[in-house]
Order: C-alpha cells, then sequence, then structure tokens
C-alpha cells in the first residue's frame, strides 16, 4: 500500500480571513500595521494547522503494467508522441534519410532553372517555328542532363565544359538571334547573323542530345558486360538456345 497526503486547505482561507477583518477593523496603513497583520496571520496559520491538520490515506501500489503504461504516457507527451526508447532511433533514422545540403548541386540546379526558364522564354518570344522548337528540344535536354547530373552528382566533370561554355554561348547567341529577330528590319549584319544562328543549331541540337548519352556511357557498359556474362552462362547450361564450342 501506498501513503497519499491530502493537505488541508483549511489554514489557507484562515489567513485570508485573518487580513480580511484586520483591514475592515483595525489601521492599515503603515509598515508596523502590516507586520503586526502578518504576524497574527502565521498565528492564525498554526492554529489552524492544528484544528484542520493534513490527512493520510492509504492507495494500492500500481501493477507494473500500469506503471510501464503510465511512463509511456508521459514519455509519449513529452518528447511529442514517441517514447524514450523510439526517439533516438526515430532522429537516427531521420539523419540517415534526410538529403545532404551539396553546394554543387544545389548551384546546378539553379543553373537549371535558370537557363530552362531563359530558353522558355526565347522559345515564346523567337517567332521562327523551326528556332522555337529546336529551342524546345534544347530545354528538355538541358532539363534531363542537369537533373541527372543532380542525383549522379559524381558525373559532373563530365559536364563542366557544357556548364562552362556551351550552355551559356548558347544563350548568348539565342539572346542575340531574339534582339535582331525584334528589330524588325533587314540588314546585311542582322540577316547574316540570324542566318548563321540558323545554320548552328542543327549542330547544337546535336551536340546536347550527345552530352545527354554521354552520360549514360558507363551504365551502358555495365550493363553490355552484364548481358554478354549472362549468355555466356546461360549457354553453358544449355538454356539460352545455344550450346558453347566444346560442350
Amino acid at each position: 500500500m501506498a501513503k497519499k497526503v491530502i493537505r488541508s486547505t483549511a489554514p489557507i482561507y484562515a489567513i485570508g480571513v485573518t487580513w480580511l477583518a484586520w483591514g475592515i477593523f483595525l489601521p492599515l496603513y503603515e509598515p508596523i500595521h502590516y507586520a503586526a497583520a502578518a504576524a497574527a496571520s502565521a498565528v492564525v496559520f498554526l492554529a489552524a494547522r492544528k484544528i484542520w491538520p493534513d490527512r493520510q490515506i492509504n492507495t494500492p501500489e500500481p501493477e507494473p503494467e500500469q506503471k510501464q503504461a503510465e511512463a509511456k504516457a508521459y514519455n509519449w507527451s513529452s518528447k511529442g508522441g514517441q517514447t524514450q526508447q523510439e526517439q533516438p532511433a526515430r532522429e537516427q533514422q531521420t539523419r540517415q534519410t534526410a538529403p545532404e545540403t551539396d553546394p554543387e548541386v544545389a548551384a546546378l540546379l539553379a543553373e537549371r532553372d535558370r537557363a530552362v526558364g531563359e530558353m522558355r522564354r526565347l522559345s515564346d518570344s523567337i517567332a521562327d517555328k523551326k528556332i522555337s522548337d529546336q529551342i524546345d528540344h534544347l530545354e528538355q535536354v538541358t532539363g534531363k542532363i542537369l537533373d541527372h547530373v543532380a542525383q549522379n552528382p559524381a558525373k559532373l566533370p563530365q559536364i563542366r565544359r557544357f556548364l562552362n561554355y556551351y550552355l551559356p554561348t548558347t544563350l548568348k547567341l539565342l539572346n542575340a538571334y531574339d534582339r535582331m529577330d525584334a528589330a524588325g528590319v533587314s540588314g546585311a549584319n542582322i540577316d547574316g547573323t540570324k542566318g548563321r544562328v540558323e545554320d548552328i543549331m542543327d549542330t547544337i541540337v546535336k551536340a546536347f542530345d550527345q552530352q545527354l548519352d554521354g552520360l549514360f556511357g558507363d551504365e551502358a557498359l555495365d550493363i553490355s558486360t552484364d548481358i554478354t556474362v549472362l549468355e555466356q552462362m546461360l549457354a553453358r547450361e544449355g538454356l539460352g538456345g545455344m550450346q558453347m564450342p566444346g560442350n
């Protein structure tokens, strides 16, 4: 059995009554008056404690299961819905699944958004349908290149020249074409520059496609090797529709 103490509130009320009666019937405007009232309150409090003492009651001890349930409930509320045992495991899992912030990847994604947004603007601005369609294609391929490298940062060196020269130079040429096209006049400089940009666009499109294709070179080699080994094993076991020489 466990003992539980129930505190009596009567002494507290007695102090309140003492101060109330003192304020009504006795002076209470100088420090000595407050000191006297405090002394009287202390005497009343001690007397009330003797008249209305605290009580002790016996309560049954909680079962072990109940103690565990109470402890779990307390830990759950104090830890935001997780027990003390679950909290470290949950925090460790969060640390393992939370993506690491790589400054190079963040910069790559920012460049993707900038380049794709600029290409979309140029495609809408340029009236020539062929050039506009080619820019749409470059927009899609550029997004795929940068997304793939963001997911595979080890391939970042493969696109350094693409990032530092091919992509910005292409945007520079297309912006120049857009400005000259918007001029609305014909002349040797404007027509000649626009014609050269139009001529090189097929080459640029092909170069961007090859850049994307090159990012899958290692994977293609691995798959090709796996296929070769698989074909040899199947043939050796007589499961590939052909037999290895000597079998």
